[in-house]
């Protein structure tokens, strides 16, 4: 029998206007650290901006934030580390959505990156900003910029994004391979890598201990498969299809809840990672 259970939407604890004022504080990161559009090579430039500035929920960047105030830290102090991780991000949509993957032909509303500057331009955009996006990380003097740097690589490589998008072709090609488990591990590689590393990138920014990072991370693992599974509850496939739509719901709560028990720890300075976590709840 399916579970009914629901996670409690708590009070919000982040006002909506604080929650906005730290996407301003996000864009206005990007917009001073992505090069000029007049500078060359030209079209490269103006491809990056009109892929990261673009209307993005700046999900990542804000857990980066969150997770940096959790272990007792300004947000602010992570800004550099959650410009990176939503250059990352963005990279691994622009190559995402190329015609060897999975051919989009809009993202965030608008024209995909291939589709308004050609093929061979967006992957060199792609390529580009996973680029900046370690120049970034080695300024500013950021604290633990190498654990960072290390944190973030290898949520990017062959047992992360990498691999996880391996994993789906191979799921796509061959869908009577696509198990739960495996669709289960694409969710882990593929989304919760980068989720989890966004978390911990940004905790190590604030000097959060070896313990509190782990901590962390387990809230980030539980958060990136949901995030995951609500994607696929609302495209109706993946792991949707296989455990149904009442069951993914189902998980999806479970997770969340988990995640949130994780943060208790951390009292009310995880109050913003909290609220997105609950937020993330609304959406299945």
């Amino acid at each position: 029998m399916v579970s009914t259970a629901t996670t409690p939407r708590a009070k919000p604890q982040v006002s909506p206007h604080r929650l906005e004022r730290l996407r301003q504080d996000i864009n206005r990161g990007l917009e001073r650290l992505l090069p000029p559009t007049s500078a060359k090579p030209q079209v490269v430039h103006e491809g990056m901006r009109y892929c990261v500035l673009s209307e993005g929920k700046r999900f990542r960047p804000l857990l980066s934030l969150g997770a940096c105030e959790a272990v007792g830290a300004p947000a602010r102090t992570a800004l550099s580390v959650a410009c990176a991780v939503e250059m990352i991000h963005t990279y691994s949509l622009v190559h995402d959505d190329l015609p060897a993957m999975d051919n989009a032909d809009e993202r965030r509303g608008q024209p995909s990156c291939h589709r308004k500057y050609g093929e061979g331009n967006a992957i060199l955009i792609g390529d580009a900003l996973l680029t900046l996006a370690f120049d970034v990380l080695g300024r500013n003097g950021t604290a633990n910029a190498l654990a960072i740097i290390q944190t973030l690589s290898r949520a990017c490589g062959t047992t992360g994004l990498i691999g996880g998008q391996v994993l789906d072709l191979q799921a796509i090609s061959q869908p009577s391979s696509a198990t739960e488990r495996i669709l289960r591990e694409i969710a882990e590689w593929k989304t919760a890598a980068l989720i989890t590393a966004s978390i911990a990138a940004g905790a190590l920014a604030g000097g959060g201990a070896a313990a509190q990072v782990k901590r962390l991370e387990r809230y980030g693992q539980c958060v990136g498969v949901a995030f995951q599974l609500i994607d696929d509850v609302h495209d109706g496939e993946g792991m949707a299809q296989v455990l149904g739509r009442d069951q993914a719901r189902s998980e999806v709560q479970r997770l969340i809840a988990q995640a949130l028990g994780m943060l208790e720890p951390f009292g009310k300075r995880a109050a913003l990672l909290g609220e997105l976590a609950s937020w993330l709840s609304t959406t299945v």
